[in-house]
This record gives structure tokens, C-alpha cells and sequence, in this order.
């Protein structure tokens, strides 16, 4: 066992100094994650300062209509929120398809947005892996790439992000609120998330030392109809092989308003923008999701054991798109 330090955070202040102390220190939440890693010897921090405590578990709508969520809100607490269930489903049934009910009753909002990557390669300190040591290499290539990345991927990381709550944030635009030692700061969803590039281990744009402190959903009608659909290879407790948040507004046949997201299929959420632009003012049919989606997928690069993933992906589309306009059309 590799000997580190605990301290218990009182305020967001203090934690944010602990980490600025030290660079080696780690901020722990439910640690359902970053423990995990830290048995494996991925991560081997100095110190954890443990901000569970904090009065960051808020959950709550804002005066226009959106949702405030605090960093330490678990993710049971999120999924089972009545108002959430009512004004942003595809959230809620993504938070209750990840992991297990234990684990929900831990994991905290902020962890989920930072866990990292369940690649085997990146858990295995046997191999070399670029996104845990810079320029050693991406074995997955060459190797077990199954359930890696089909968009956004590069030649120095094909590992695609775990979460499922982000996908679904993803669609709705969520911004991500953090603290550091030079006071607050705020990065849309979509900026959160790097790009794989050539840094992979460069996982987000929070500055160093960070705190989240928490997310922003602002506020979209359209988010009341909305859905979101996984596909794992086991029935429960197993991360997506491909997953897909969507909400669509239908009026008359014609899709007036729509939002889709992907996941399991690049290193973070994927933001099927293409896919949205094609469906805009379209029929809302089977035939145009179709083409919406292979819009989207034109961009995707397989490897030899990941193709699959374009045409799950397509159909994934396709069969939550059309639920959702045949429940427009009741």
C-alpha cells in the first residue's frame, strides 16, 4: 500500500487551497472511481481531500425553468428527484443505467462527469498506454478494441468515455460550474471535454486544481420528451457498448426541435450535431432518422473489431427517435 495523506474539506475554499498545496493531492468524492484506480496503481496521489461534506448537494429548478445540481448530489438522489424525472427523463434513466444501486448511492455528480476511462489497457500498468503514460503507446489499436471509440478518435487514444449521466447533459447543454484558487469559472458541456488530439491524458479543460462545484441544465421544453437507451453486452452493472440520449419536438409530422447525443463511442460525450441539422424541419419518420443518423456516422472511423458500432448506432437512433414521435403523435 502506498501511503497518502486524508483531509475532510469545511468549505470550497479550503479544499480548493489543499489541492493548490499540493500537487499531488486528489479531490475524493464518492470514490467509486478514484479508488478503484488508486488500488490498481493508476492513480497514486499524495493526498485526498475528501469534499463530501460540503453544502454542494443541492438539487433544484431555477426561476426560468432549468435544473441546478450541486457536485456532492449522488446519483440516486439525482435519478429519483421527482421534478428531474418529469422535466429531464433521459437524464434520470441514464443516471439508472449506470452501475449499481450501491454504487448510485455514492457516486456524486462531480466524480461522474471526471471518472475516467474503463479501457483495459489504461487500468493495466503492465501496458503501455498513452492516456496514463504520455508517449508510450496505444496498444488498443493493434489489440482488444471491441468497445472502443468509432468518432473523435486518434492515433494515440481510441478509449471512449464511461458516463452515462453526460451523454445525457450533453443533449441538453449543460454548463459545468468549478472553483479554483482564482475564483469561479464555468465551461459549457461541449468545451468540457477535450478532444483526444494528441493529448489524451489531458482528459478536460478545467484549469489546475479545480473544484466542480456543479452543473447548469438550462431550460428546454423539449427536454420533457426525451429518452435515453443503452446497449451493453450483460443485462445490468455493465458500461454501454453504445448509447444514445434524444429528445424530439413534433408538430404536425414535422420535427420542430430535437437534441441527440451519443455515447460509448467517443472519449467523451459526442454531440450529434450532423444528425440534428438533417432533422430540422423534416418529417419525422423512420426514413429521415435513418439519414440523420448516417449523417452523423459518416464521420466514423472502425477499427477491425468495432465496426458493429456504426450500424447499432444507426438503429439505436432510429428506434428512440421514432418512440418518441409516436408518443408526439398520441
Amino acid at each position: 500500500m502506498r501511503e497518502f495523506g486524508y483531509e475532510r474539506a469545511l468549505d470550497v475554499s479550503g479544499a480548493v487551497a489543499l489541492l493548490a498545496e499540493d500537487p499531488g493531492a486528489r479531490f475524493l468524492g464518492g470514490g467509486t472511481n478514484l479508488v478503484d484506480l488508486m488500488k490498481a496503481g493508476v492513480e497514486r496521489p499524495t493526498l485526498l481531500v475528501d469534499v463530501q461534506e460540503l453544502p454542494l448537494g443541492e438539487i433544484a429548478f431555477t426561476p426560468g425553468g432549468g435544473l441546478r445540481i450541486g457536485a456532492t448530489a449522488t446519483n440516486s438522489d439525482l435519478a429519483a428527484h421527482a421534478e428531474v424525472r418529469r422535466h429531464y427523463p433521459a437524464l434520470a434513466q441514464a443516471l439508472l443505467a449506470g452501475a449499481s444501486g450501491q454504487l448510485r448511492n455514492m457516486a456524486t455528480v462531480g466524480g461522474n462527469l471526471l471518472q475516467r476511462t474503463r479501457c483495459g489497457y489504461f487500468g493495466d500498468l503492465a501496458k503501455p498506454c498513452n492516456k496514463r503514460t504520455p508517449g508510450s503507446g496505444c496498444p488498443a489499436l493493434a489489440g482488444e478494441h471491441h468497445n472502443h471509440a468509432i468518432l473523435g478518435a486518434s492515433e494515440h487514444c481510441v478509449a471512449t468515455h464511461p458516463s452515462d449521466m453526460a451523454v445525457a447533459l450533453a443533449a441538453f447543454d449543460a454548463v459545468i460550474s468549478y472553483e479554483t484558487a482564482d475564483g469561479p469559472g464555468e465551461l459549457p458541456i461541449a468545451e468540457f471535454y477535450r478532444p483526444v488530439g494528441e493529448t489524451p491524458h489531458i482528459e478536460t479543460a478545467l484549469p489546475p486544481g479545480a473544484l466542480v462545484t456543479g452543473v447548469t441544465v438550462p431550460p428546454a421544453e423539449v427536454a420533457a420528451h426525451s429518452r435515453y437507451r443503452k446497449v451493453r453486452e450483460r443485462a445490468s452493472f455493465a458500461f454501454a457498448i453504445g448509447s444514445v440520449a434524444a429528445a424530439l419536438a413534433v408538430e404536425d409530422g414535422v420535427v420542430r426541435e430535437v437534441r441527440l447525443a451519443f455515447g460509448a463511442v467517443a472519449s467523451r460525450p459526442w454531440r450529434a450535431r450532423a444528425a440534428e441539422r438533417a432533422l430540422i424541419g423534416g418529417p419525422a419518420d423512420a426514413e429521415a432518422f435513418a439519414a440523420a443518423a448516417d449523417a452523423e456516422l459518416a464521420a466514423a472511423e472502425a477499427l477491425p473489431e468495432n465496426g458493429y458500432k456504426v450500424t447499432l448506432m444507426r438503429n439505436l437512433v432510429v428506434a428512440v427517435l421514432t418512440e418518441l414521435a409516436e408518443e408526439a403523435a398520441r
